[in-house]
């Protein structure tokens, strides 16, 4: 049997994610992603996780910057560990996720992908495009996502510098 891996609010056993005791996800996309959104907050919430819902909640045209925005305002104060954004591409709700210094939101299109913005990048919030991406490879994606723990050594100066305030 394969050893726990303990990542940032998770264990990971195998195929299995197993949350850790008080593990927040939040989520939120705009219209294009919602279906996908929903898909994987039904994941979370199976898995165990308590799952911030920061909308939308339809179908209905919304504008992506809103939703990536309140995302990121609830990660950064801490009511949510991690997060995970949707949009059709997930361009859009990335870049206006990222424009809080702390927040690293990387767009992930497979598992390794995935993987490697936790390892190498101590991502915290992950971007889908619900038109570009299938449903079962962001489920995928998500799962590794929650399951990597941050490699650190060299990549912690690189990090260091991804979250310092931009100069003007």
């Amino acid at each position: 049997m394969a050893p726990d891996v303990v990542s940032g609010g998770s264990i990971y056993r195998g195929e299995t994610i197993v949350p850790m005791a008080g593990a927040t996800i939040a989520v939120a996309s705009d219209h294009a992603g919602f279906d996908l959104k929903e898909t994987l907050k039904s994941d979370l919430q199976q898995a165990g996780y308590a799952v911030l819902d920061l909308g939308t909640n339809s179908t209905a045209s919304v504008d992506y910057p809103d939703f990536g925005t309140a995302l990121a305002d609830a990660v950064a104060v801490g009511k949510a560990e991690k997060g995970v954004v949707v949009c059709g591409t997930g361009i859009g709700i990335s870049i206006a996720a990222n424009r809080n210094p702390k927040v690293r939101a990387a767009l992930a299109h497979d598992v390794t992908s995935a993987r490697l913005s936790r390892e190498h990048n101590d991502a915290n919030v992950v971007a889908f495009g619900a038109r570009l991406i299938g449903a079962e490879v962001a489920r995928e994606a998500l799962k590794v996502f929650l399951a990597t723990p941050f490699a650190g050594g060299r990549h912690v100066p690189r990090v260091a510098k991804l979250s310092r305030e931009a100069k003007s």
